[in-house]
């Protein structure tokens, strides 16, 4: 009962409640929080699907009647799979994380290359890089030495409130390390088979991510110059549709409300409830029978 269960959780958590929470607006009032729960969301499947092999077979072997032989193979296999799942995912984060960090060394050393140096006065210069560009682009590239690279157009599209605005967003994404979240939820989304895989998870946490660093850039010059430069880079590239434009509204619509500590809290609740409620309703009563079936004591 208890692996069916957790599989039944698991497939819940991975298939339907992705959905609901992405199509949800409350995270734009308070995206830590979102972010937390998705992780939340993601580890929990993990445990689901480590509990159900871990639990199916000696289940199915204590119902049998199964003796010290059966009972011992049983174990084995299920260990062997657990073991499976978790090297899976600690290969694929290795790989996502190994090349990510190749693609910014390579990034970082051609964006020192192609820095025109005489514009980066206007931004203050540090780690800022400014590369020729007729579109206004901003990003940055994180690690050890990390760089935000502004396009030529974005210093003549904006004034210096605007290119500040800007590079409070980009130095937020520096500061809390968000490329560490996002390969970590690439890294599962590899790690999935592709009749589970979902690309909700990952565009989800990237746009609240987005948000966590527009409300830093909030806090440091005001909602005002922020929004400007989003609409002002928006209106000088073509039209976005779709997907893109959502995203865009949303992350406008949201700089004139103030964050809530409600949602916060109540997230924070979810997050850990996820967590723990699981393991103490399902998985410890079930190490209890399985102890006590235990053919060595």
């Amino acid at each position: 009962m208890t692996a069916l269960l957790l599989g039944a959780l698991g497939l819940t958590l991975s298939l339907i409640a992705p959905g609901i929470l992405a199509n949800a607006r409350w995270p734009d009032r308070a995206p830590v929080a979102g972010v937390v729960l998705w992780q939340a969301l993601t580890l929990t499947s993990v445990l689901c699907a480590l509990g159900v092999v871990l639990a199916a077979p000696e289940e199915l072997t204590r119902a049998a009647g199964a003796r010290h032989p059966e009972t011992v193979v049983a174990l084995i296999f299920s260990l062997a799979v657990a073991a499976t799942i978790v090297i899976r995912l600690l290969i694929s984060l290795a790989r996502v994380t190994s090349r990510a960090r190749a693609r910014r060394d390579r990034h970082r050393t051609l964006a020192d290359l192609l820095d025109r140096a005489e514009r980066r006065e206007q931004t203050g210069g540090g780690e800022v890089r400014v590369l020729d560009g007729a579109l206004p682009m901003a990003y940055c590239v994180p690690g050890r030495q990390p760089r935000v690279i502004l396009s030529d157009a974005v210093l003549q599209v904006l004034d210096r409130e605007q290119v500040d605005a800007v590079l409070a967003h980009e130095r937020a994404h520096l500061r809390h390390r968000h490329e560490l979240v996002m390969e970590s939820f690439t890294a599962f989304y590899q790690a999935v088979p592709a009749p589970l895989r979902s690309r909700v998870p990952l565009d989800a946490v990237h746009l609240l991510l987005e948000m966590v660093a527009d409300d830093a850039a909030r806090r440091r010059t005001g909602p005002a110059p922020l929004r400007a430069a989003l609409e002002r880079m928006a209106d000088a590239v073509p039209l976005a549709e779709g997907a893109v434009a959502e995203t865009r509204r949303r992350r406008l619509d949201r700089l004139e409300l103030p964050e809530s500590r409600v949602f916060t809290v109540a997230a924070g609740a979810a997050a850990a409830g996820l967590l723990v409620l699981p393991t103490v309703i399902l998985v410890v009563p079930w190490l209890g029978r399985a102890l006590d079936a235990w053919p060595f004591q």
